[in-house]
């Protein structure tokens, strides 16, 4: 598999953030919190995986904090609970980052990620492609690919996780111009860390992308910026845990259930197709 970030860059990057920038961090952390209120848990050992341990060590101050490194410092089976803190979607090897987590989990501990999906910053990778593409002709990787939802989800099972579920919140953040936005990037130490990072950039392309970004996304003389967090959870395996039928062993017909003799029959057109949610069957 080839690398597509730079980790040496990555920390320098993330070495130059700021507390100003760091809202969605605390956002991710806050929400994180709330979830775990709803699991009907005590967990009395606990990981967190995280690129920014002083602000992740605050909200959880008893836990073991690790760095997001390519091999993450966790003892196997040592934990009841590990949380990956909004850092997944710099790992070069993702599934293997959730593999790791699971493997440090006690049998029926529990994973809790959050990380950016794939419709993060997708005003500015759309103005960016269509100038550059206007100028040059071609595309400069410039913004950090992202996993998209059920993409993650997948990898909570090939990561051996059980009754995985993904799920997703969009967050619209406001600024005066693009230049900002980008300015709050290099703050949260969410720069440009891709290993084949494009070169020197012509002034001109980001002042035209900042036209196009006011003309197509612009509002009040205002420009938005989408973040999307995906949050992933899942569990290590246990007896004890619900299992999927055998496929193949149902007693019933669906069709039969539902009173209709054709399954869909009569609600041909009027489905309603789930968004924002990816939950897997083990």
């Amino acid at each position: 598999m080839t690398d597509l970030v730079d980790r040496t860059r990555l920390t320098r990057i993330r070495a130059r953030a700021r507390d100003d920038g760091m809202f969605l961090q605390h956002a991710a952390a806050d929400e994180v919190k709330d979830r775990l209120e709803m699991v009907n848990r005590r967990f009395t050992k606990v990981a967190v995986v995280t690129g920014f341990p002083d602000l992740w060590q605050g909200y959880f101050p008893d836990a073991t904090i690790v760095a997001d490194d390519p091999l993450l410092a966790l003892e196997p089976g040592a934990f009841d609970l590990v949380i990956h803190g909004l850092g997944l979607h710099w790992a070069n090897d993702p599934v293997t980052q959730l593999f790791q987590c699971g493997r440090a989990l006690r049998p029926d501990g529990l994973f809790l990620g959050v990380t950016f999906g794939g419709q993060t910053l997708a005003e500015l990778r759309a103005v960016l492609a269509e100038t550059e593409t206007e100028m040059t002709g071609g595309l400069s990787p410039r913004v950090l690919p992202m996993a998209e939802i059920r993409d993650l989800g997948s990898m909570l099972q090939m990561a051996g996780l059980a009754l995985p579920v993904a799920d997703s919140a969009l967050r619209k953040v406001s600024y005066g111009d693009p230049f900002s936005l980008m300015r709050d990037l290099r703050a949260m130490g969410e720069g440009n860390a891709l290993l084949q990072r494009a070169g020197p950039t012509p002034r001109e392309l980001f002042t035209r992308a900042a036209r196009k970004y006011a003309e197509a996304f612009g509002e009040n003389g205002r420009i938005p910026a989408t973040f999307e967090m995906v949050f992933l959870t899942g569990w290590a395996p246990h007896e004890s845990q619900q299992k999927p039928l055998k496929r193949g062993s149902a007693t019933a017909r669906l069709a039969d259930v539902l009173g209709q003799g054709k399954l869909g029959q009569d609600k041909q057109g009027q489905g309603k197709q789930g968004q924002g949610k990816s939950d897997l069957p083990d």
